[in-house]
């Protein structure tokens, strides 16, 4: 019948209502996708489009191979550009801190020497496949996977500082630049939303069709030069991004 809500969305209407009620509290787990099916007389892949639609909504988490809770997830707001002023990371503040404050943060850091891939290379005036130094984080909030973001930057700068550190210091890379004269002045970002490429998909914990991240492609300047490559790929259901400017 036209106009008639679809399935998925009567079964999320369903649990969303158990879950604001109370009745699903905080840290319950939710039945199976066969017991939802079947309580509801669906199919499993409807019940598993009612359950992304929760997630989406920051009602619900999914742990592989240990089923879907409860929680509710307050979308991290991303404040630019105050996030990323000289005065906070000169006094040693994480822009992380900016953005998550008190919350539980988890980060796993893999740091080493790569190629430079051609968006690194042209940017920060090297030979594609030149050696550059990466620095790949995958960030952690509240036991939700929420960010995964790779730095790229010249091994010039970086030999024997503590940027080749899985801990580069109070106020992170941007402090350590500055210690040599090249505190970053000014910074590009680029943003594209797209859907997740496989192992994205994989390290983010989302499912391959239907999930959306953002990349955002950020350019770290030190006057002309450009310092630091960073490209980071979001969950979109996990961030709020905010703007605030002159006019």
């Amino acid at each position: 019948m036209a106009g008639e809500q679809p399935a998925y969305r009567r079964v999320a209407d369903r649990l969303r209502e158990l879950i604001l009620s109370g009745e699903l509290a905080e840290g319950a787990q939710l039945p199976s996708l066969r017991e939802i099916a079947a309580r509801y007389g669906v199919a499993t892949s409807i019940a598993t489009r009612a359950l992304d639609v929760l997630r989406t909504d920051g009602l619900v988490v999914s742990r592989p191979g240990a089923g879907t809770y409860v929680r509710r997830f307050e979308r991290i707001v991303r404040s630019s550009p105050g996030r990323l002023a000289q005065a906070r990371w000169r006094q040693g503040a994480s822009v992380q801190d900016h953005d998550t404050g008190p919350r539980t943060r988890t980060v796993d850091v893999v740091i080493g020497d790569v190629p430079a891939p051609d968006f690194v290379a042209g940017a920060l005036g090297i030979a594609p496949g030149a050696p550059v130094l990466s620095r790949a984080r995958r960030f952690v909030v509240e036991e939700r996977v929420v960010q995964l973001a790779t730095s790229y930057l010249p091994t010039e700068l970086t030999r024997g500082t503590r940027i080749e550190h899985t801990d580069a210091g109070a106020g992170g890379i941007y402090a350590r630049l500055a210690e040599q004269g090249l505190a970053p002045s000014h910074f590009t970002e680029r943003i594209v939303g797209r859907s997740p490429l496989p192992e994205e998909a994989a390290a983010l914990e989302l499912a391959v069709d239907g999930s959306r991240v953002l990349e955002i492609t950020r350019y770290a300047h030190a006057g002309d030069r450009c310092v630091e490559v960073n490209r980071m790929v979001l969950d979109s259901d996990a961030y709020e991004l905010t703007y605030s400017f002159p006019a």
